[in-house]
Order: C-alpha cells, then sequence, then structure tokens
C-alpha cells in the first residue's frame, strides 16, 4: 500500500469544567456530575484498510502502554468483532496529550478509530451505536464519539448537549501520572456531594472537582502548578489526573498567561471547540 492510502483524524482532548461525585451506584460505581468541554488540540491518529483482517499497531503509541492495552487497538478490534470480521488496520497515534493528566488522550484516540474505522470499514453505524460500544472501553469515551461538548452524569456516559461561550485555555501538565483507580480509592475523597444543575454552572458557582483537594496534597508538583497558575489566573483540573488550566476569554490573554509561567512548568494553549474537530473533519470525507 502507498503513503496514499493512510488518513488522518484528529483526535481532540478536552477539559472538565468541574467535576463532582454525588453517589455510588448498587455495583459500587461513582456516580459523576462534570461539564465536558472538547479542544481544538489533541492527538492525530492515522489510518489504514488492511484487506487481512489483522489489527496492527505501528509505532510506540502511548509511552509504556503494551498493544494489547492500546485503547486504540482495543477499539479497532471491538469494532471487528461487533461487525462479526471484515477488514483490518494499520494504526498509527502521534501522542501529544499527556498520559495521567485528565485530559482524556486515550479515550479520544479510541472513539476517533470507532468513528473512523465506521466510515472506512463502510459500516454507517449510528454514533449512539458506536458511543454505547465505546463506554465498554471507558466512561470518557462516548463524549468524544458523541463529538459535542456536554453536561455528563451516570459514570459519565448520560449526556446533555450544552452550548458554550468561545473560550482559550492555559494548559499545564506537572508531569504526573495521576492512576485514577488509586484516586477513587483515597479515603479523603468526597463522593456525597450534593447534585448540581446546568444552571448552577452558569450562574458561577463554585463546583470544583471532587480530585483537586487529594492530588495538590499527594502531589507536591501539581500544589506547585497551582501555586504558579494562581498568579495568573483561577487555576482548576481536569479530570482525575494532574493537568491543571485556566479559562480565557481570548488567545492574546492566554498567551499573556501562558509568557508568564515560571521555567520548568510545562505548558501550552489551546482553543476551547464548539464542535469536535473530529466531526467536522468526518463531513469532509
Amino acid at each position: 500500500m502507498s503513503p496514499a492510502d493512510w488518513s488522518a483524524w484528529p483526535a481532540p482532548a478536552k477539559l472538565n469544567l468541574f467535576l463532582r461525585i454525588v453517589g455510588r451506584r448498587p455495583d459500587g460505581y461513582h456516580r459523576l456530575q462534570t461539564l465536558f468541554r472538547l479542544l481544538e488540540w489533541g492527538d492525530t491518529v492515522r489510518l489504514r484498510v488492511r484487506d487481512d483482517g489483522r489489527i496492527v499497531r505501528h509505532g510506540q503509541g502511548a509511552p509504556g502502554v503494551a498493544e494489547r492495552d492500546d485503547l486504540a487497538v482495543r477499539a479497532a478490534v471491538l469494532l471487528r468483532n461487533e461487525a462479526n470480521g471484515g477488514p483490518g488496520a494499520d494504526i498509527v497515534v502521534e501522542k501529544r496529550i499527556p498520559t495521567g493528566a485528565g485530559l482524556g488522550g486515550g479515550s479520544s484516540d479510541a472513539a476517533t478509530v470507532l468513528v473512523a474505522l465506521n466510515r472506512l470499514w463502510g459500516l454507517n453505524w449510528e454514533f449512539q451505536r458506536l458511543a454505547d460500544l465505546g463506554l465498554r472501553l471507558g466512561a470518557d469515551v462516548p463524549v468524544f464519539v458523541r463529538g459535542e461538548n456536554a453536561w455528563a452524569e451516570g459514570v459519565g456516559e448520560i449526556l446533555t448537549p450544552v452550548e458554550l461561550p468561545p473560550a482559550w485555555y492555559l494548559l499545564a501538565d506537572p508531569g504526573v501520572h495521576a492512576a485514577t483507580g488509586p484516586l477513587f480509592q483515597a479515603p479523603e475523597l468526597t463522593r456525597d456531594s450534593p447534585p448540581a444543575t446546568i444552571s448552577d454552572f452558569v450562574s458561577g458557582a463554585p463546583l470544583g472537582n471532587a480530585f483537586e483537594p487529594v492530588l495538590r496534597r499527594r502531589e507536591p508538583a501539581v500544589e506547585a502548578a497551582f501555586q504558579a497558575l494562581a498568579q495568573i489566573g483561577e487555576p482548576r483540573l481536569t479530570g482525575s489526573g494532574s493537568g491543571c488550566f485556566v479559562e480565557f476569554v481570548d488567545r492574546v490573554s492566554a498567551e499573556a498567561g501562558l509568557a508568564a509561567l515560571p521555567p520548568g512548568l510545562n505548558g501550552w494553549i489551546a482553543q476551547g471547540a464548539s464542535r469536535s474537530p473530529l466531526h467536522r473533519t468526518l463531513e469532509t470525507r
């Protein structure tokens, strides 16, 4: 196959503009509330259809993640199996999203594979079917499949699309890989916050992130990042990862914030998306 047989697809990062734990389900999973904001920045997934039914990853993918555990590979295998076989795929993931930062890298890669291979393999399944499939890979996968900023409940899979105003974000990566499992087991984690409403968010009520105080106490690098960002604006944590961010109304303000970061703190800016760049790409093919 020639290089022209490859196609490139965006896998955007996300921010959790807040995250609350409002209880537990009978099966032990935590009930969440959050607001997902998609970004105009993220990974790139390159795909090439194979005619032998094999799913093959090329390159390293996410650092330290074996091919069999790679969510992009697992997504392709799951889709192929649900479709009762058929074509295979070569997969290359160009990583930009830090692992363990709460920016949704692995979940977004998986969603992009589901959406893109659905088109490349000619399955033409509806997005809801792909989102239900993606939920089997991770709670954040459906929002990337749906491709809309959304208020989320349940374990993150009950999505209500919302329109968000334009915004730019200064993101900072303290370099800490925050594993979700141990954080959910933390005894100091607040698991019984009262449910919030969309109007609470719109009114500017301080909804917070349940994992922020836990990570700031446990990880000095996260606390240092918060202290640095507090000199620039109002820092927030995204998801259950270590990534921090400050929201700005325009790019110029975000760039000024980036310039004010202390040496040694890895930071960059990204624009908030009104809808997923993956879905915009899909419309052109």
